[in-house]
């Protein structure tokens, strides 16, 4: 028998989550500054070297006196797997671990919390069956028939696709719902664990994105966009259709006004912002507490994030 003090022990970290435009990465940096942790980034796009300015990517001078991990991990015309997040994240563990620090994991991915707490889903099964049930729907009734179909098996799991007009990212998502019943029926993520999360009013979130959009025009989005074409003249689907990344290209290529990218910038990410809350409020347990409204609003809303922290203790991961 093995003694359980030889038993490998469940890692735990400080998570904070929240749609995109909520203050996240303000008060996770706040908050590791005050605890002496590390930053781990859960921002799918994040992961992406040189896409900066129309991330919001943290400065330098945000970065200063930080050890962030979970940026800068792919150059923009490679694909990049939620697989690849997480042995990026088991490395952000072990450095944090052996510096005998702790973990602050940030962000809105849902699929990259989801892989942190629960792991990797188990490859589908009896796809010989199955994957002609799922064409068969699709000719049947198209993307709406396959949404219908993922929603049935898992309620909000398809605000967890980047893309959820997408037939094949659908088809990927039914297949592994199907493999894993478990995952079904509205199963939650981190079950019996309450996290931090940072939610904001709409009006405020309208003016935050209009801000922000502003801001990314004025600090060089679209000569950040002409600069990474020429470095990389076929972005990956995903860096490829980053909001704001799109839409420059566009801009340069002629398709749109600046005016109509910022329009379609600003929708898109309301729209973003939805399916994440949306994403939140089925698959996790959060204990919200209200963004900072501006840069002198930090410290009171990491004020808030602490004391939920404290309430509730660290959460384990599968890493």
């Amino acid at each position: 028998m093995t003694d359980p003090a030889d038993q490998p022990r469940q890692r735990r970290a400080w998570i904070l989550v929240g749609p995109t435009a909520a203050g996240k990465t303000a008060v996770s940096n706040e908050l590791a500054r005050r605890l002496g942790a590390d930053v781990l980034s859960a921002d799918s796009m994040l992961v992406y070297r040189g896409l900066d300015i129309g991330t919001a990517k943290p400065t330098r001078d945000e970065q200063q006196g930080l050890v962030l991990h979970g940026i800068d991990l792919a150059a923009p015309d490679e694909r990049f797997s939620v697989g690849a997040w997480l042995a990026a994240a088991k490395k952000a563990f072990d450095s944090a671990e052996a510096a005998g620090r702790d973990l602050v994991v940030a962000g809105g991915t849902g699929l990259y919390i989801n892989a942190l707490l629960r792991g990797l889903d188990s490859p589908p099964a009896d796809m010989e069956i199955l994957r002609p049930q799922i064409q068969a729907r699709f000719e049947a009734g198209g993307v709406d028939a396959l949404r219908a179909y993922a929603e049935q098996l898992s309620p909000g799991s398809v605000e967890t696709l980047a893309d959820p007009d997408n037939p094949r990212r659908l088809t990927r998502l039914i297949e592994k719902l199907s493999a894993d019943p478990a995952s079904s029926a509205g199963r939650i993520a981190c079950h019996g664990h309450i996290l931090a999360g940072l939610q904001v009013e709409p009006k405020i979130l309208e003016i935050r994105i209009i801000r922000r959009i502003e801001k990314m025009f004025a600090d060089g989005l679209l000569d950040e966009v002409a600069s990474l074409r020429h470095r990389y003249p076929a972005f990956s689907e995903t860096a490829g259709q980053g909001i704001g990344y799109a839409e420059a290209m566009a801009v340069l290529d002629g398709r749109m006004t600046r005016e109509e990218a910022a329009t379609r910038i600003a929708l898109r990410t309301r729209h973003l912002a939805k399916r994440q809350r949306t994403w939140f409020r089925h698959q996790l347990e959060v204990d919200w507490v209200a963004g900072p409204e501006d840069a002198r609003d930090v410290p009171r809303a990491a004020d808030q994030v602490l004391e939920v922290w404290k309430r509730h203790g660290k959460t384990p991961v599968s890493v």
